[in-house]
């Protein structure tokens, strides 16, 4: 086993910040980290109410809908977002206060988070089947959809891979998560 990859199964929950909701912590950087000092922090949450967000000053943040039918997102009691299509990414900032109104069930959704004076942070999104190389600034590759094949070994939905240069293999009908970092 490589410690490069990061199965799902070994995600282990944890409650939110706020105490509000669970999350799995995915990797961070540097990895003795903690809440107050990470550059980047990555985890995958459920959301099974209309619980507020849990708030964090001077990060940003991207979040991405995995499963289920999504919510609408309100910040600061003014500006509305619907994070109701899966594997479309939305960035806000991490003071924001961030009410919620459930769109159907539960849903779980992939978050990154970032230091504002540690880096400037994106994630995108690869569905072509094929091989990859990784960009310089990928510090996670998360498999949304699919399989992925790394040097490293496969990869199913849940899992993630901290990448080096070497390709990876997409399969086909299969998406990733690519959590971008450019420092500052």
């Amino acid at each position: 086993m490589s410690f490069h990859v990061i199965r799902a199964a070994d995600m282990q929950p944890q409650p939110w910040k706020n105490g509000m909701g669970v999350t799995r912590e995915v990797a961070r950087f540097p990895a003795d980290a903690g809440s107050d000092d990470f550059v980047w922090r990555i985890s995958v949450a459920d959301v099974n109410s209309a619980a507020p967000f849990s708030t964090f000053p001077g990060i940003d943040r991207h979040i991405v809908l995995l499963d289920g039918e999504g919510f609408v997102m309100t910040l600061d009691g003014e500006q509305q977002h619907a994070l109701t299509t899966p594997l479309e990414p939305f960035a806000f900032p991490g003071e924001a206060q961030v009410d919620v109104t459930m769109a159907g069930g539960a849903t779980r959704d992939f978050n990154l988070m970032v230091r504002r004076d540690g880096g400037l942070g994106d994630v995108r999104i690869c569905r072509d089947a094929g091989s990859h190389v990784p960009d310089p600034d990928c510090v996670l590759i998360y498999v949304a959809r699919g399989s992925v094949t790394t040097i490293d070994g496969d990869l199913q939905v849940g899992d993630a891979w901290l990448p080096d240069r070497c390709p990876f293999q997409l399969g086909e009908n299969s998406a990733v998560l690519m959590a971008m970092l450019r420092r500052r």
